[in-house]
């Protein structure tokens, strides 16, 4: 499911409820409007199970593929606190910046896959097809071959008579992977080489930033409380460095550390983020 998807969803029946329209009628409006028909069916089946006396946020908690678990925490304090609908108007709003920020981060990386891909194929051009042709006449001539020629020309050779195996390669790469990210025990060990190697570092490490920083100020402002916050936001945040990091936080703001200084022991935070949690513990405003 897309999350500009539920995006809409969540604008859509914020706007609804703060016209006086009860939540079934809302519900029932969007259903009528949505194009995708797996949503519809899903919107449909959270009506239902209001109808036979289901809480919203125990009826979105039976869609768990569907709707982020932030959405069914805001959704719960919602109706805890009275204002449902100002709490989904948030959740929409969280979502659609997630929304820009994949978008700004898909943007960014396609002139370096562009770049990426268009050397690798003229390299490929040359190897396979120029370098050859080239060798012949070095071969005619009874020029000696320095090492770094000879390696060249078997590297040639090798990419002629096994293509397939070039092509292969970076796919087996990307298959072991995702396989790799399956397994609890490797896949801390991906998510950390993700925010190390060079380039990639810039976008994931910067992204998960946002990400901790968005969702983390969206939970405390609904008024969920920093410890619940931080098992919240690890959960979600889809890096199992981070989500160690901040159970590791939480833990020592449970033994009655300060948010701040927690965060300035794991080396992961910049000094900027873990500067802006101080100011906000010191002025009440985190």
């Amino acid at each position: 499911m897309k999350r500009s998807e539920i995006a809409e969803f969540a604008a859509n029946l914020s706007v609804i409820m703060k016209a006086g329209v009860p939540i079934l009628d809302a519900l029932g409006d969007i259903s009528h409007t949505l194009d995708n028909k797996y949503l519809m069916r899903v919107v449909d089946d959270i009506r239902e199970r209001i109808q036979s006396g289901t809480s919203f946020s125990n009826a979105l908690a039976q869609h768990p593929g569907v709707f982020p678990d932030i959405f069914i925490r805001l959704a719960t304090i919602g109706e805890e606190t009275g204002r449902l609908e100002g709490s989904i108007g948030e959740v929409a709003e969280h979502l659609q910046k997630m929304e820009d920020l994949a978008g700004m981060v898909k943007r960014a990386l396609i002139y370096p896959i562009f770049a990426l891909v268009v050397t690798g194929g003229a390299l490929a051009f040359w190897i396979i097809y120029v370098l050859p042709k080239i060798m012949v006449i070095i071969k005619d001539m009874g020029i000696p071959l320095s090492f770094i020629t000879k390696l060249l020309f078997t590297a040639s050779n090798l990419m002629q008579s096994h293509w397939y195996v070039v092509l292969a390669v970076p796919v087996a790469i990307f298959i072991i992977l995702k396989a790799l990210k399956q397994k609890e025990g490797t896949r801390f060990y991906v998510d950390f080489l993700k925010i190390k190697l060079p380039i990639v570092k810039q976008f994931v490490y910067n992204k998960l930033l946002a990400m901790f920083s968005e969702q983390l100020r969206i939970l405390v402002v609904a008024g969920i409380t920093i410890d619940r916050s931080l098992v919240i936001v690890g959960n979600a945040i889809g890096s199992e460095v981070f989500k160690r990091v901040l159970l590791k936080v939480r833990d020592q703001i449970m033994t009655g550390s300060r948010i701040s200084d927690s965060m300035r022991q794991q080396s992961i935070f910049p000094t900027l983020v873990t500067r802006m949690v101080d100011i906000g513990e010191t002025s009440g405003n985190l």
